[in-house]
């Protein structure tokens, strides 16, 4: 990952809207939750949450598809990984593992690490 491409994630991170809804898609796994439920789960109203699954999304956060009618969103684990994998590629000399486990193991994660 790019240094600008890290920027702009953390930028979409750094508010408290777009990491609750983060955090919620990373929870809800690879099939997502609909825009509504996202709304509903958050306490936003659907014309504000737009603009922060797009700034998300743009930032390589999020990914999208349309349903019919409705719109989803779920975390996209690559990028994902790839920001993490950017925080840490440096570690310790170039040995992340003496970061501790919880590095390593976040960096690895697939979208069903939850069900392991």
């Amino acid at each position: 990952m790019e240094t600008k491409a890290a920027i702009e994630a953390f930028a979409a991170l750094a508010q408290e809207t777009r990491i609750g809804v983060f955090r919620l898609l990373v929870q809800a796994g690879p099939n997502g939750l609909s825009a509504g439920e996202i709304s509903r789960q958050v306490g936003v109203p659907a014309s504000t949450l737009s603009h922060h699954l797009a700034t998300l999304e743009r930032a390589g956060l999020l990914r999208s598809w349309r349903v019919q009618r409705q719109i989803f969103y779920a975390s996209d684990f690559e990028g994902t990984r790839r920001l993490l994998a950017f925080l840490m590629e440096d570690c310790c000399q170039g040995r992340p593992e003496l970061c501790g486990s919880g590095f390593a193991d976040a960096a690895a994660c697939e979208p069903d690490c939850r069900d392991r």
